[in-house]
């Protein structure tokens, strides 16, 4: 049963996606909207049946999806997996698509190419889960690709705008460069190996789970940090950690269920899940480790800082996600390797349901007010029963408070830190120091945002009196607010292979830091956003990244287009010019020719003819 299951988790949001595109141009949006959401339906149903299958069954198993390739001595199987990890994994990406779906039915229900969008959205969903449940490369690099693509097309969604143009270009540049080192790493892993396969790849690179140490080493050391350094690279540009993350913030222009999708449970989160397939790999690449402990660390603060001086709130959520998958990503650039890739994994699965939650409740909010800048959110929460609980709910566990599942997947992480350090791992102390920094700085913008939302002096009750979201929509937020709630309990079951614990000597730390931070930002509020009063006149410095955009287009953008100018240069002034004159010669040469010929009379040109034929004669007389 897990086995179908595991083909219909990502085969019915794919079908779906294509059946969508049929009815996509139709006037009435209906049809499509039935199909999204109903498929979406289906796909949590089956990503729930293949949790119950799995873990009834004696542990994990690999599925067939289709026949198997052969390139030369190359195998690729193509093959599926089931495991607790990969179906629990499953059911969390299944439950957001089916949340963003449902809003999405609302939000854009006067868009007129909400049927495209929604075709999009399960398309991109297939592709995630095909990441996922995938036990082989090649499935995991078309996975990737795939939702790379469908990126571009959900933040350009509203083409109309150049802001989103431009956005969904910058995403797909920065994003493909990145993947240049994702797909040469996948090649050096699969070359090594002979296979495709996870399991022959991490037997033949790390070694384990195989008899003959010496029949499954890697080729060298330094080809394996070299494979792994490729793949971090692709992770990182995926992910939107430093120094790929400047497109993350900018894909805001799309549609908030976009970016709900995009920031919760699908793209962004990707890389943490093929790294956890990896880590054995992973663990015994130092270099590799090295580099995502680095980049992950400056992300974490560098974003946390930034979050806190967003005049957009929508925008603070996006550099919140920046900063909470750089933390799920160094949980697995220090763990040491007998705990494995549990906490990491476990931030992930938390992540899901609470930045979901969070975009959704302030996309609805957002509809009602009439934008997501902090000016006009102001008050926005007070007296509405649905957002004010979800975000107040959603905001606590962002921050890491007790007992939510955003307190418990964080405390995994630091505690995966401390046990890099107790193992020697120096980066360790850098991930630990730069998390407990992030968890003040979290807490900050966390509390600043519900300054904003929950100010008694701007609230306008009355305007929630014309809401009207849909049964759909409520029931969407209710139950991400409820995951959010009880999430945490997952580490009380099988369903995630957690190496470590809550160290509570970190958590009581981590909990100090919350509530000084949170008592901090409210002392410096005074009645007015906290940020105006800290950043004041640095806000558009801070909404335009501190000017990383600029730096973008100074140290890549003009000396790529410089050198491009070069070549062209070079190819018609030097490489041209030889042709040109080679054919101009001919031409001139020819031209002349063609003039004298026609300059001279019959008679003459006769008698040269017989000039030359005697001139000849005589010369071979003499020398004979």
């Amino acid at each position: 049963m897990s086995g179908t299951a595991t083909r219909l988790v990502v085969l019915v949001p794919v079908v779906a996606a294509l059946l969508g595109l049929l009815v996509a141009r139709r006037a009435d949006v209906r049809a499509a909207r039935l199909l999204a959401v109903g498929a979406a339906v289906l796909g949590v149903l089956f990503a729930l049946a293949e949790v119950v299958g799995v873990h009834g069954s004696s542990g994990a198993r690999t599925v067939s999806s289709i026949p198997a390739l052969a390139a030369g001595e190359l195998r690729i199987p193509l093959q599926l997996q089931a495991t607790t990890a990969t179906a629990t994994i499953a059911l969390v990406v299944a439950v957001v698509g089916w949340a963003v779906q449902v809003f999405a039915g609302w939000y854009l229900k006067d868009d007129d190419r909400y049927g495209i969008f929604a075709a999009t959205v399960s398309l991109f969903t297939g592709a995630m889960l095909l990441v996922v449940q995938s036990a082989d490369l090649v499935l995991t690099l078309v996975g990737w690709e795939v939702m790379g693509w469908c990126s571009y097309l959900l933040i350009g969604h509203w083409s109309r705008k150049e802001t989103a143009r431009r956005a969904a270009l910058k995403a797909f540049l920065v994003t493909r460069l990145a993947d240049v080192g994702f797909v040469l790493g996948v090649v050096i892993l699969a070359a090594g190996a002979g296979s495709t396969a996870y399991r022959r790849v991490v037997q033949s690179w790390a070694g384990t789970g195989c008899n003959d140490a010496g029949a499954c080493t890697g080729p060298s050391t330094t080809l394996l940090n070299a494979a792994m350094v490729l793949l971090v690279i692709g992770i990182l540009g995926k992910s939107g950690m430093v120094p790929f993350h400047d497109w993350l913030p900018d894909a805001m222009e799309g549609p908030t269920p976009a970016s709900a999708l995009i920031h919760a449970a699908t793209m962004v989160a990707a890389g943490t899940f093929v790294l956890a397939q990896l880590f054995d790999v992973l663990a015994a690449a130092d270099g590799a480790r090295w580099l995502l402990a680095l980049s992950t660390a400056v992300t974490m603060v560098y974003a946390a800082v930034l979050a806190f001086g967003q005049s957009d709130l929508k925008r603070l959520l996006a550099y919140s996600t920046l900063s909470q998958v750089a933390l799920m990503l160094s949980a697995l650039a220090v763990a040491p390797a007998d705990d494995g890739p549990g906490a990491g994994v476990l931030h992930l699965y938390s992540h899901a349901f609470f930045k979901a939650l969070l975009f959704l409740a302030i996309g609805w909010l957002s509809v009602t007010v009439g934008g997501t800048a902090a000016a006009t959110m102001r008050g926005g929460v007070r007296g509405h029963l649905f957002i004010r609980p979800a975000m107040f709910v959603g905001l606590l566990s962002l921050a890491g408070v007790p007992p939510l599942v955003g307190f418990v997947s964080k405390e995994h992480v630091l505690d995966a830190a401390e046990a890099g350090i107790g193992a020697g791992e120096a980066r360790a102390w850098l991930v630990l120091l730069a998390g407990l920094l992030t968890v003040a700085l979290t807490a900050a913008y966390c509390m600043r945002a519900w300054i904003v939302l929950d100010d008694l002096g701007s609230a306008d009750i009355e305007r929630h009196d014309a809401d009207t979201a849909t049964v759909g929509v409520r029931t969407a937020v209710t139950v991400l607010t409820v995951l959010t709630v009880v999430g945490g309990l997952v580490v009380v079951t099988p369903l995630l292979d957690l190496g470590g614990h809550i160290g509570w000597l970190v958590a009581l730390l981590s909990i100090l830091l919350i509530v000084g931070a949170g008592l901090a930002v409210r002392s410096v509020a005074a009645g007015k956003d906290p940020a105006v009063r800290v950043v004041g006149a640095r806000m558009p410095s801070f909404d335009a990244g501190l000017g990383v955009d600029r730096l973008y287009v100074a140290l890549v953008a003009r000396p790529v287009l410089a050198l491009a100018h070069l070549v062209v240069f070079l190819d018609r002034e030097v490489v041209d010019a030889y042709v040109r004159g080679a054919a101009a010669a001919t031409r001139f040469g020819g031209t002349g020719g063609q003039r004298a010929h026609r300059g001279e009379v019959a008679a003459s040109g006769l008698a040269w003819v017989v000039a030359g034929v005697v001139a000849v004669a005589l010369a071979g007389v003499a020398l004979w």
